[in-house]
């Protein structure tokens, strides 16, 4: 229930991650075995990573899940959200809440329409904007049929196959956010920019010759890898939240050891998007 939240917050740019926020947390807490869960939520249902997320979380559960899209023409809904714009110019009431010009503009040109081939869109039901059926029994066999719903891998706990992989989870997460923060005090008052991470693995692959010995994972891992900062001020406290949070998150990963630094360059770059 966003009721508390402010008559327009879900239209309004500034406060849309914090009712996404609120919602996840409300379905989060609602999710059960025993519970049917609808979560109609506007703010974030067009964002595919936000389903994925929520995928994930009733995976967790082992419950099952399944998308409604209500398949609407990009010009039906403008007329829509057109006509919703004048009744409340007029005072009428009734006709529902309107989104406003440019945040329904933005909404559209980011909607990411589900795809039923894609495990977190799975089962997928469309309903058109002018069906007067839908496919209740299919919606209630996907959800109450009795299906058995496995938890991801990484979710169960499991014992790292690769002796020393939690040393150099540690050594090469703190490596690239050495790497970020000696960049960002080289350009100081610079938002922004590229980093490319291939320059370290380089000179660490140049110093093991010297040693007689070749470090094949690092070598691996620097092909080509570019990092590219937000338009934000980064600090110590930023990037290393981050850190702990990647760390976390390998902690139940088997393996993998010669990819941390790849990984965790691509975990930075998609939670820097978000900035």
């Amino acid at each position: 229930d966003l009721s508390t939240a402010g008559q327009h917050e879900r239209s309004a740019n500034a406060s849309e991650k914090d009712a996404r926020a609120r919602v996840y947390a409300e379905v989060k807490r609602h999710l059960s075995a025993n519970d049917l869960v609808i979560c109609d939520a506007a703010g974030g249902n067009y964002i595919k990573g936000w389903r994925y997320q929520l995928y994930c979380e009733s995976k967790a559960l082992r419950t099952p899940h399944c998308i409604v899209h209500v398949g609407t023409p990009i010009e039906v809904a403008r007329r829509v959200n057109e006509a919703r714009l004048a009744a409340r110019e007029a005072g009428e009431e009734g006709k529902g809440e309107p989104y406003e010009k440019e945040t329904w503009e933005n909404l559209v040109f980011r909607y990411e329409e589900p795809n039923g081939m894609v495990r977190w869109d799975s089962p997928l039901f469309t309903v058109g904007w002018e069906d007067e059926e839908v496919d209740y029994e299919g919606i209630k066999e996907a959800l109450m049929g009795g299906g058995v719903v496995r938890p991801n891998a990484a979710t169960l706990p499991t014992k790292h196959a690769e002796e020393g992989y939690l040393y150099k989870l540690d050594r090469e997460t703190q490596a690239v956010v050495t790497k970020i923060l000696e960049w960002v005090k080289d350009h100081e008052g610079e938002e922004g920019g590229v980093i490319d991470m291939e320059e370290e693995a380089q000179r660490k692959a140049r110093l093991a010759g010297k040693k007689g010995r070749r470090d094949d994972d690092e070598g691996e891992e620097g092909g080509g890898l570019e990092l590219a900062l937000p338009q934000v001020k980064l600090g110590v406290p930023v990037l290393q939240r981050l850190r702990r949070q990647y760390i976390q998150l390998q902690r139940l990963e088997t393996g993998g050891a010669g990819r941390v630094r790849e990984g965790f360059i691509g975990f930075l770059n998609a939670a820097f998007e978000e900035m």
